[in-house]
């Protein structure tokens, strides 16, 4: 696979280059954007084609029923005040005329790609329209790389290929993750352990210790015939070879609201069935402190709790935990936007926790496989 930084200013210049990156952020209720992490780690690639004087076309997905691109593009346009940057929000029958205007050094954001008919079909037509707009093709979406779409996958093999600086910096963490420096140490959350139990089978095999929560922990709990109350629970439950594996640590605690609407920390032997688990507790937490602290190797997706609501004591705890093994020469990946949002919500400072991914479930799926279609299109 190659990098787009093995090519030359001379290589890049004047240059059509599609840059395929990660616009999928958060929208207030106000239609403003929430939060600008994914769009902050794409800049360097922007940048480092930019000052070669390329002329860059930016895609990208935004939320899930076809928002427009444009507060994104906004804040684009706000983040790089130094580089003509404009959004073309017209359908896309129009954008070779705009792309033809294009200048050296200068970026086109096209509307949201999730709006486009043959986008998610990876249809033939498409991605060879797609393909004509451009002269070389920059993969830096790791966020989507899990998808087999045209504006990711289509196109790459109709392009000189190149993977950008983010995708660079993911790869190269995440295949440490696959494969830790003892002793390590895993978190993992979420919900859903249908989808997540090979991924569960695989860190316990790789990792000196994984410890559960989330919605995952009362999946746990099920399974060791306990009560999960009304709380969200998996269509699977963990098998004994979870539950027994010399690896695993299972969660000894819960914080649930009560039908009284009361706040409590209970055992599980004690959660009824009015109860809805909210976050892991502090025994739980005290009981993962010493693991923390001796991991030379830490990967942590998906917070404790349901941070939305304002549940986020025990991320914090474990962040600060983290931070202080990172500041002890500790190495870290985290990963998920819901566990970096939880980070923010408790106040830590997320940049003292090592790398942070813009990966979810792209994450997710590297760690378990190893590779992930957009990735693979670029071999």
């Amino acid at each position: 696979m190659k990098y787009i930084d093995s090519l030359s200013g001379v290589e890049l210049k004047g240059k059509r280059v599609f840059l395929r990156t990660s616009l999928n952020l958060p929208l207030l209720d106000d239609g403003s954007v929430g939060d600008l992490f994914r769009l902050k780690r794409g800049i360097p690639t922007i940048r480092f084609l930019v000052e070669r004087g390329a002329r860059v076309i930016i895609a990208g997905y935004l939320g899930r029923s076809g928002d427009s691109m444009r507060p994104v593009a906004e804040e684009l346009i706000k983040a790089l005040p130094e580089i003509p940057v404009r959004f073309f929000g017209t359908d896309m029958t129009h954008v070779p005329r705009e792309v033809a205007a294009l200048r050296d050094g200068e970026c086109l954001v096209l509307e949201n790609m999730r709006r486009c008919e043959g986008e998610e079909k990876k249809d033939e037509t498409f991605s060879t329209f797609l393909a004509s707009l451009a002269d070389v093709y920059v993969s830096d979406a790791f966020a989507e790389a899990h998808r087999d779409y045209a504006s990711n996958v289509g196109i790459a093999s109709r392009l000189p290929s190149y993977a950008g600086l983010l995708m660079r910096d993911e790869i190269e963490h995440l295949n440490v993750a696959r494969m830790p420096h003892a002793p390590s140490f895993a978190i993992l959350g979420g919900a859903k352990f249908e989808t997540k139990a090979p991924l569960v089978a695989k860190l316990l095999a790789s990792y000196d210790h994984l410890f559960i929560a989330g919605a995952l922990a009362n999946d746990v709990f099920r399974a060791q015939g306990y009560s999960a109350g009304v709380s969200l629970v998996s269509k699977k439950i963990p098998g004994n070879d979870v539950l027994t594996h010399p690896h695993f640590i299972s969660p000894l605690d819960a914080t649930v609201e009560t039908h009284a609407g009361h706040v409590c920390v209970k055992k599980p032997e004690n959660v009824v069935i009015d109860d809805r688990i909210v976050d892991t507790g502090p025994y739980s937490i005290a009981h993962i402190a010493p693991y923390i602290a001796d991991a030379q190797y830490i990967l942590w997706n998906g917070p404790t709790g349901i941070y939305e609501r304002g549940y986020t004591t025990y991320t914090k705890h474990i962040a600060y935990m983290i931070a202080q093994r990172v500041s002890e020469g500790a190495q870290c990946v985290i990963g998920g936007g819901d566990t970096i949002a939880a980070i923010d919500a408790s106040g830590v400072d997320a940049s003292t926790l090592g790398f942070l991914s813009t990966g979810g479930g792209a994450m997710l799926e590297y760690l378990l496989k190893g590779t992930l279609p957009a990735i693979e299109a670029l071999k």
